[in-house]
């Protein structure tokens, strides 16, 4: 039995299968639950070389970017995207699919 926190198990599981986290982020930001995408973004922060390199990229604070990525974080779009490039990553927008009339 491992002694790996959930936390680190998750990390390292997004280090070996970033697009795993891509399909992660993207089925959050489907459901809208932002206090999860924080968290799954710290993940994925520590998984991008850590907190430090990705607040020095992103031109913040380390201590910003841990406020930020918390589950009550709530980063203006400048601070996201900043972090996000930082990270190798992009919002980008896409059409809903159509919907049916009945």
């Amino acid at each position: 039995m491992s002694n790996r926190s959930h936390d680190e198990a998750m990390v390292e599981l997004y280090r070996s299968n970033p697009l795993l986290a891509l399909r992660v982020i993207n089925g959050i930001l489907a459901d809208g639950d932002q206090a999860e995408l924080m968290t799954v973004l710290r993940r994925l922060a520590h998984a991008a070389g850590g907190m430090q390199a990705v607040a020095e990229q992103a031109r913040l604070k380390p201590t910003q970017l841990a406020r930020t990525l918390s589950p009550k974080g709530n980063p203006p779009l400048s601070s996201l995207t900043a972090i996000l490039k930082a990270m190798g990553l992009r919002l980008t927008v896409q059409p809903l699919p159509p919907r049916l009339h009945t």
